[in-house]
Parts: C-alpha cells; sequence; structure tokens
C-alpha cells in the first residue's frame, strides 16, 4: 500500500467526540520519548504531519488523521515519563483507556517500544492490559539504526523471554522500524492494507 493522502481530522480528549465513520482506525502508542510522531511522518510521507519534539510529552491529545480516505492513524499521547504533572498525566490515562475499552473503529494498535532498551516495566505492563481488556495489537520496535543488527535480534529474544515468562503463549506479531532509514515502513504498511481488505470485505457482508 501507497499513502497518497494524510489529512488531520481532529485533536480531542473526548472518546465521544471522534470521528463518526466507520472506517478501520490503527492507533500508535508507547512511552513519550519512543520516536512516535518520526514514526508516523515516515509512514505517511510527511515530515510535518505529526508534531516531533525534542521535548517528550508533546502529544497530547487524541489526533485522528485519515489516510487514503478510507482509514485512520491514530496518534495518542504517551505513557510514561513525559513532564507534565501527575494531574494531566490521570487525565491522559482516563482518556487513552476511555479510547481503548470504548472505541468500535479501533482494528490494531501500535505499541511502539525503543528497541535499545532493555524491556521495561511500563511498556510490559501496558501490554499486558491491552491483552486483558483483548484489544488486537502489534509490537514496533523503533530506533533501529542506533545499534548493530546482532544487537536487534538480541534484544528482540531478550523481549519474546521476558513476555513468555509472563504468561504470553507467544511473541505478539512485531515490526523492527527505523524513522531514519525508512526500515520497516514497507512490511508495516502492508499489514495494514492486509488487515483493512479483511475488515472491508466483512463489513461488505452485512
Amino acid at each position: 500500500m501507497k499513502i497518497n493522502t494524510a489529512e488531520f481530522i481532529i485533536s480531542n480528549s473526548d472518546v465521544s467526540k471522534c470521528p463518526l465513520e466507520r472506517l478501520p482506525e490503527y492507533a500508535f502508542i508507547g512511552r513519550s520519548n519512543v520516536g512516535k510522531s518520526s514514526l508516523i511522518n515516515m509512514l505517511t510521507n510527511n515530515k510535518n504531519l505529526a508534531k516531533t519534539s525534542g521535548k517528550p510529552g508533546k502529544t497530547q491529545l487524541i489526533n485522528h488523521f485519515k489516510i487514503n480516505s478510507n482509514w485512520f492513524l491514530v496518534d495518542l499521547p504517551g505513557y510514561g515519563y513525559a513532564r507534565v504533572s501527575k494531574k494531566t498525566k490521570e487525565v491522559f490515562q482516563e482518556f487513552i483507556t476511555d479510547y481503548f475499552e470504548q472505541r468500535e473503529q479501533l482494528v490494531c494498535a501500535f505499541v511502539l517500544i525503543d528497541i535499545r532498551l532493555e524491556a521495561q516495566k511500563i511498556d510490559l505492563e501496558f501490554i499486558e492490559y491491552l491483552g486483558e481488556t483483548e484489544v488486537p495489537f502489534c509490537i514496533i520496535f523503533t530506533k533501529a539504526d542506533k545499534i548493530s543488527k546482532g544487537k536487534v535480534a538480541a534484544h528482540i529474544a531478550a523481549y519474546r523471554k521476558e513476555l513468555l515468562a509472563n504468561n504470553w503463549e507467544e511473541m505478539p506479531q512485531h515490526f523492527v522500524t527505523s524513522s531514519t532509514e525508512g526500515t520497516g515502513k514497507e512490511e508495516l504498511l502492508q499489514f495494514i492494507d492486509g488487515v483493512n481488505q479483511d475488515v472491508f470485505k466483512e463489513m461488505n457482508e452485512f
């Protein structure tokens, strides 16, 4: 799949105000310094679509972007180390939870994880939450250009071991990406295209 159009639609903190269209949605979320905005801009060929910043926590609302007029890319606030007040974090947590538990259009969440780091408790807890709430998700390892290919493989293996030790039957589907080099772009878009085809086929049957 090639992204030809990426249009900003709305930002808000109220799930009930999200777009009413019955189009499949893919939510991107991760710790606030994981490189989410850079990844979104790389996928959409638009370096100005998602706001990037040297300061973590730039994204503070649910942001909907309509892609190719037939699906939504949803940019969610990062969890973890954003430099915001405790009260603000609690508000983030509430509408992020509302989004995952109420948004029927959501077909897949992408959990972004910095490939350079050992498994972080906050990432593992969020993955566990998605599993418990039965939200379909994949893992996207970011910043693969920052370490050697050998270390990339070793870190993924370590993550697999950690998840299996935490009662996961298998490693969730995952992608290795680099926003700088464009690594993983084709694989990610191909995955989204495949899910979209299944979703639209199912919708046409009703």
